[in-house]
Order: C-alpha cells, then structure tokens, then sequence
C-alpha cells in the first residue's frame, strides 16, 4: 500500500472485519470426541442420498470421503475458502432455527450446472444458481427426515437462496459454528463442499445422535464443599458480631452516642467478611466507537464498484418447468401491478421504487430507503 491503492485481498478483509496483520480469535469451544463421532454418525447416514442425488442429475460417477468435522469462527473460514465462492442458504426455521448454508467453489458449482444442461462451461446466471438450489434443497429435504426420525418433530427450512459472491458478502453464524468439510471428485478433478451450521444447532443433533455431556468431576464437589464452609463460617462471623452488637446498646445508654459507635464499629469489623464493594458497571458507547470505525474503514473502498439491481418481482419453479419455457411463455410473478419494486445492492435489499420512462429508457424513481433495522434483518 504504498502508492496509496488498496488490494482487492484488502477491501475483502475490510469487508468480513478481517483483520489483516494477524490472526483471528481461536473458537470459544471445541468439540468432544463423542461428539464427533455423534455428528460423523449423522453425515454418514445421509451422504449415500447425497451422492445418488448428484450422479443422478449429472450423469457422473462421484466420489466423497469422510467428511472432516471442526468448529472455526468467520475470519478463520474465510480464509481457509476462494475468493469467490457459490453460496445456498437454507436455514432451519422449525424445531431447529438456525444458520445453516452450504458453500462450494465456482468450478464445482460450474462442473454440476454444466453436467445437468449437457453444455460446456455453463454460466453461473440465474438460472444455473437455480440448479444449485434444488441440489441442496433435496439433499437437505433428505436431512430433515433423518432428523425427524431423531425426534425433531416438525423441523423445516427456509427455501434456499443461492448466490455467487465474494466470501466477504456471505453471511455466516456471528459466533462459533460447525463446518462439516465434504471433499468430492468428478472424474480426475478434485473439489471440496462445505456444510455450515451454528454451534447450538450441531450440539442439539450430536445429542440426539447420542453424544452425552460429560459428568461433573471430583474437583467440583470438593469447590462446593469449600463454598458451603465459607459459608458457614461467615455465619459464625455474623454471630459472633452480635455481642458487640449488644454491648454497644448498653453503651449507648450509659455513655450516649460514642458507646453506640464503638459497638457498631465492632459489629462492622466482625461481619464485614459478609459484604461485598458492588458498583455499577460503566460500559463504553459501543454506537459511537463502532461508527468510528467504520467511518475510518469505508473511506478507503468509497471507490469499489456493487452490482445494483432492481427486482421486479420473484417466483420459484422446478426445474421440468422451467426447461419446458419458449417464446411467448408468460411467467407469474410474486408481485401485484403497481407495488413497488425492491432496489438491491450485491442482491440484498436497502430501497423501494416505482418504475419510470426517461427518454425511451427504464429507471427507478426511489420512494422508500429501508431503515438500518430493516437492512439487517434482510441480510
């Protein structure tokens, strides 16, 4: 950075709050090896359907090995997966709400979409992105019975939304999560599928497939003794203090207001040990010192180029009916005639508009920016 640019390695570390000069901070957590077998058991029970379900669509004979099995954090990830990668969200939302997104390189995402169409070098447009999705969704729709059968009764997902992005743009779990690491082949080319959830949810599954939390040791029954002698010995306190209680009362009658102090600086002294110096904690202005810093980090990528798009509406179709369209195929939209259409930035919404007619082209007058709150609970 001397000539005064930025890398692109560098407005993605900016983007996911990497910081670039070190290492991120190491998982809170880390998983027992009766939850690993746990989860391994639960991968297993349900990579055979995976498999079939691709040689199916793609014609190709696949190969998967046992899947590595680990708990990371977000900057670690991402430095561990390519720069660009093709991303499927489809999150628990029943029984199970949480994260959960699979993520696969471009070449992978490229080889299937382009094994399924039976054309070279498929683009990863829209329409290819909706291949990937009905790949994940049956294959989690797969998951979900073997969780049932498990007892998560009533456990669903929300429909999957594929994306091809820059890592940085992902949303992953904000603390700890699981990454279940699936390396693939097809023919002689090797590529790796990555299964993410939150660490609650894993532990919930590793439970039901039989990993059992481990059984307090010796050392805390004998920390519970120690509390419940410390206890009893400030009682013992606490009695003692209550003749010199007592005798600062006959004090005060006979001698007035010095007797009294005297006795109750001889109660202070003997149940002190039974109190505690409580103050209020003062916490910083998280808001001011996090607009600080972001003010700092956007004004260097105030240059960067975002894909904006307007969404006139949406709707979801299977893939027979989708390959069945031809001239003069009208498609039915999600949306009424005359509602505002949603403005989107790297495919995530900030505004709404009403369509106009400048010249003899198409725009967008904007009548609606979404509110910060609104923002991130789209993203």
């Amino acid at each position: 950075m001397s000539d005064g640019s930025i890398s692109q390695d560098e407005i993605d570390a900016l983007l996911a709050g990497v910081d670039m000069g070190g290492m991120g901070a190491a998982p809170s957590a880390q998983l027992k090896d009766n939850q690993v077998e746990a989860l391994t058991s639960y991968i297993k029970a349900n990579l055979p359907a995976l498999k079939s379900n691709l040689e199916s669509m793609t014609g190709e004979t696949l190969g998967f090995e046992s899947p590595a099995i680990e708990i990371m954090q977000r900057d670690d990830f991402l430095r561990k997966i390519p720069e660009m990668v093709v991303a499927t969200v489809i999150d628990f939302n029943e029984t199970l709400v949480g994260d959960h997104i699979f993520i696969m390189t471009q070449e992978l995402a490229q080889k299937i979409v382009s094994l399924v169409n039976h054309e070279e070098n498929a683009d990863l447009d829209e329409m290819s992105l909706s291949v990937i999705s009905e790949t994940i969704s049956q294959h989690v729709g797969i998951e979900l019975t073997a969780l049932e059968k498990a007892g998560f009764s009533g456990v669903t997902n929300n429909p999957a939304e594929t994306v091809n992005a820059p890592k940085a743009m992902i949303r992953f779990p904000q603390q700890d999560f699981v990454v279940f690491t699936f390396p693939v082949t097809i023919g002689e080319a090797a590529f790796s599928i990555w299964e993410i959830m939150s660490y609650q949810i894993a532990m919930e599954i590793a439970k039901a497939y039989g990993a059992v939390d481990e059984v307090p040791n010796a050392g805390m029954g004998q920390m519970d003794m120690t509390g419940m002698q410390g206890m009893q010995q400030g009682m013992g306190g606490m009695q003692q203090g209550m003749p010199g209680m007592q005798q600062g009362m006959g004090g005060m009658q006979q001698q007035g207001m010095p007797g009294m102090q005297q006795g109750m600086g001889g109660m202070q002294g003997q149940v002190m040990g039974m109190n505690q110096n409580v103050q209020s904690v003062q916490f910083p202005n998280l808001q001011m010192n996090t607009l600080s810093g972001e003010q700092g980090n956007i004004g260097l990528i105030m240059d960067v180029f975002m894909e904006m798009t307007v969404e006139l509406g949406r709707t979801r179709k299977v893939i027979k009916e989708i390959l069945g369209m031809g001239e003069g195929t009208i498609i039915e939209l999600d949306k009424l005639a005359g509602e505002p259409v949603d403005i989107l930035v790297n495919h995530k919404p900030i505004a709404k508009g009403e369509v106009v007619v400048i010249d003899e082209n198409f725009g967008v007058r904007v009548t609606e920016i979404l509110s910060p709150i609104e923002r991130v609970s789209e993203m």
